[in-house]
């Protein structure tokens, strides 16, 4: 008989390996740790590896703010050579010689695209034209024109040029393509290129370094038990701590946790969401409205 899948709350920093797809590394995670409930924050393609949180239970309702939080990411770029899908797993489609780039030109050329960018998404996405994938119509051959979309390329840092190899370290805003970074910056020197590798390394304030890899994971379940695993965790609240705190005294964290709005400290702005805590047990997220008080906007079951 199946067992009962249990109710786990938290955070894991998951270091997904190369190969897997983002929503394949989840269910084997999900089946792993025998969850009930359990959400990726943000696609990482086969081809990249690197850090993935997976959120479960209630940290779920937190997974918005990953999604929307900066990412860090090195990889390498091939030019000389385009592929149909922008990366390596795509099939070559154009060559053009890139023997006369240097490391300055190429240092340059990335200095030119920092800041705020305006990108074309590519065909192998997972945007929606119609109620159709992208990369639904891209495999049948099909080229839909698509919108270009506002992104912020915060560093773009060069690591090493070696023809035709480019090293990159690139911390960017969400919805920011890699593939498209490396055709545009090709473009901009003349050439063409695609994303030999890529690993995501930072995502919002968490870092690959804290990650679990799937075989470690399997390994800890194995000599300890299923509900070991429950102690990698992390607090849902970690997700937030771009947010203000705020402790509120407990006859007012009954009316927060009731849905009422009340009067708070005046030292936050209009709009600005807050942690909110009694002691230092997390409550939920609150907005500050017009009149300086607190709206209850996101509760926690924790």
């Amino acid at each position: 008989m199946k067992p009962l899948q249990r109710k786990v709350n938290g955070i894991l920093l998951l270091d997904k390996s190369k190969g897997d797809s983002s929503n394949r590394a989840l269910q084997k995670i999900k089946r792993l740790f025998n969850a009930k409930k359990a959400g990726h924050t943000g696609t990482l393609d086969p081809l990249a590896s690197g850090l993935l949180p997976v959120c479960f239970g209630e940290a779920t309702k937190v997974a918005q703010y990953l999604l929307d939080s900066d990412k860090r990411y090195l990889s390498e770029f091939i030019f000389g050579s385009s592929t149909t899908t922008g990366d390596a797993e795509g099939e070559i489609s154009e060559n053009i010689c890139c023997s006369m780039i240097d490391e300055a030109d190429v240092a340059r050329r990335m200095f030119d695209m920092t800041g705020e960018l305006y990108q074309i998404p590519p065909m192998y996405s997972a945007i929606k034209s119609g109620g159709k994938r992208l990369y639904d119509l891209a495999r049948k051959g099909l080229t839909i024109e698509r919108e270009a979309r506002k992104i912020n390329i915060r560093k773009f840092d060069l690591l090493s040029y070696q023809a035709p190899i480019c090293s990159i370290d690139v911390t960017c805003s969400k919805g920011t393509y890699i593939r498209v970074l490396a055709e545009d910056l090709a473009r901009a020197l003349g050439t063409v290129g695609h994303v030999a590798s890529l690993r995501r390394t930072q995502s919002g304030a968490f870092h690959v370094e804290d990650a679990y890899t799937m075989s470690a994971l399997e390994l800890l379940a194995e000599k300890n038990g299923v509900e070991f695993l429950d102690s990698v965790l992390l607090p849902l609240d970690h997700a937030l701590t771009h947010l203000n705190k705020i402790t509120l005294l407990p006859e007012i964290s009954k009316m927060f946790v009731n849905g009422l709005t009340f009067v708070a400290a005046s030292e936050f702005p209009e709009g600005e969401l807050l942690r909110v805590y009694s002691k230092s047990k997390f409550l939920g997220i609150g907005k500050v409205d017009e009149n300086g008080r607190i709206v209850p906007k996101r509760g926690f079951n924790v």
